[in-house]
């Protein structure tokens, strides 16, 4: 008999034309096995002779402890049916094996990792989550999957699926829409890298999916987003890697709300070719989303002042809390949409602003650039002449900040005035004051005031951010407790 055999399957990992395979030596093959031999290979413990009631010595602390049931504890926490979390990873899973055979073994199973196996059919993953009536989480990442053709045939396989991870399983958006009949109550759907392009809307099916992944799917544009955009509970879309570089929702005109994605609050657009801060304008357009992603872009890269970029994104999307995993407290929404307003006062003018209410008429073209500037106007009022004098030479004398300091607290403590750097920290600022009051620094409690907002006090919270970030100007008010 001849040392080689033709093998199909096994290289339809690598090759997915049908007539596709190689020649391979017998011992060099791996066939797999069944789900519920690879489940106790994992997890139970090889037989051994049953205890003789006899016990041993351990000592705990000091005081030796005779042990009497120890190995019985072992045997019953091995047991399968108590299994309810499981991680087949790489363990050659190609099917479900005998029918019943895993309902009767290990019926609580809740979570299941079956990535990267041998398995080569949907209908064995029915097989095997038929008999897991409590199956939630299911991952099948990197198993290369034959899908069902033509209308699917319903299932109660997956009736209590909310997690269902199908990265890198070669499926397309048609299959995914053919099976989405049988996920009635899944949350989160995980698409990952499977040269994804999105070809119909999805139609009574994926309704409760609130998270949704598609990322490195390069075949997805902008205008494929539309069909997914109508999905109820969607709340988080990554779209890490897809190639994008622009987003736009045609539905809404400057300062309204789109009517689609109307349940998104978190939006992953990393490594994507987004450039264009008019595609961060489109962003503002989302009524619920509070929390962006948005690194390694070549608008956030490419050398450029990365606080800066950061902050023109605060200003530019009014609702969001969390800007690339980091929280965006009052103060610096604040600080950014002052330095924001300041920053493109000049242009503003140009276009036709005015402080003067009457006289304001910016042009279409400002309006479309800055779509939240007139908010920013009527919050923090219009920028003043002054704010939009052209920066001097960048000299000590240029950058002092001439303060008066109160001590509310204090009334005996004369006011007082100082010049102060306007990048110095507010760190700093204490320091000084603690020298100068004998106080210490943990005690001192720092705000402000200014002339251009009466009545309004301003905490400086962050000791590490500076006068500046806080956009204190000359003849503003320390106020100095403790």
């Amino acid at each position: 008999m001849s040392p080689w055999i033709f093998s199909v399957p096994f290289l339809s990992f690598f090759n997915r034309h049908p007539t596709g395979g190689s020649f391979i030596r017998p011992n060099k093959v791996n066939f797999g096995v069944d789900f519920l031999t690879a489940v106790k290979k994992r997890y139970v413990l090889g037989d051994g002779p049953e205890e003789d009631g006899k016990g041993q010595n351990v000592t705990i602390g000091n005081k030796p402890v005779e042990t009497i049931g120890f190995d019985s504890i072992i045997r019953k926490q091995s047991r399968l049916s108590n299994l309810q979390e499981i991680s087949l990873r790489n363990c050659t899973v190609n099917c479900a094996g005998d029918k019943g055979g895993i309902a009767k073994a290990c019926p609580n199973i809740r979570k299941a990792d079956l990535s990267k196996n041998l398995l080569s059919s949907w209908d064995e993953v029915i097989a095997i989550a038929d008999q897991l009536k409590h199956l939630e989480f299911l991952n099948l990442s990197e198993n290369l999957l034959k899908f069902p053709t033509g209308s699917s045939s319903q299932t109660r396989a997956f009736s209590t699926l909310k997690v269902l991870v199908l990265n890198r399983t070669g499926i397309t958006w048609a299959e995914v829409l053919q099976c989405a009949s049988g996920w009635p109550v899944l949350e989160e759907l995980y698409l990952e890298s499977n040269n994804i392009s999105i070809s119909e809307r999805p139609a009574d099916v994926l309704q409760t999916v609130k998270l949704l992944d598609i990322s490195c799917n390069r075949l997805i544009d902008e205008n494929q987003l539309f069909l997914i955009a109508y999905l109820p509970r969607l709340e988080q879309l990554i779209l890490s890697d897809i190639g994008i570089s622009s987003v736009h929702f045609p539905d809404a005109g400057i300062g309204c709300k789109t009517s689609m994605f109307p349940s998104l609050q978190y939006l992953v657009v990393n490594d994507n070719q987004i450039s264009q801060w008019s595609c961060i304008n489109e962003l503002d357009k989302l009524q619920s989303l509070h929390a962006l992603s948005c690194v390694r872009n070549p608008l956030t890269e490419g050398g450029k002042e990365a606080q800066t970029t950061r902050q023109f994104i605060i200003a530019r999307i009014g609702q969001l809390k969390t800007l690339n995993k980091c929280e965006i407290l009052p103060e610096e929404r604040r600080g950014a949409e002052l330095d924001y307003r300041k920053a493109f006062g000049k242009e503003w003018k140009r276009a036709g602003g005015h402080q003067s209410p009457d006289k304001n008429r910016p042009s279409e073209d400002f309006l479309a650039a800055h779509p939240r500037y007139q908010l920013l106007c009527l919050k923090y009022g219009a920028p003043e002449d002054g704010e939009l004098k052209t920066q001097q030479p960048f000299l000590l004398k240029n950058q002092l900040l001439t303060l008066k300091i109160k001590y509310p607290n204090q009334p005996d403590q004369k006011i007082t005035e100082k010049q102060l750097p306007d990048s110095m920290t507010i760190q700093k600022v204490k320091v000084l004051l603690s020298r100068l009051l004998k106080v210490p620094v943990s005690e001192l409690l720092l705000s402000y005031e200014s002339p251009k907002m009466p009545g309004r006090e301003i905490e400086l919270e962050n000791d590490q951010q500076s006068l500046q970030f806080y956009s204190v100007e000359n003849g503003d008010c320390l106020l100095v407790r403790w």
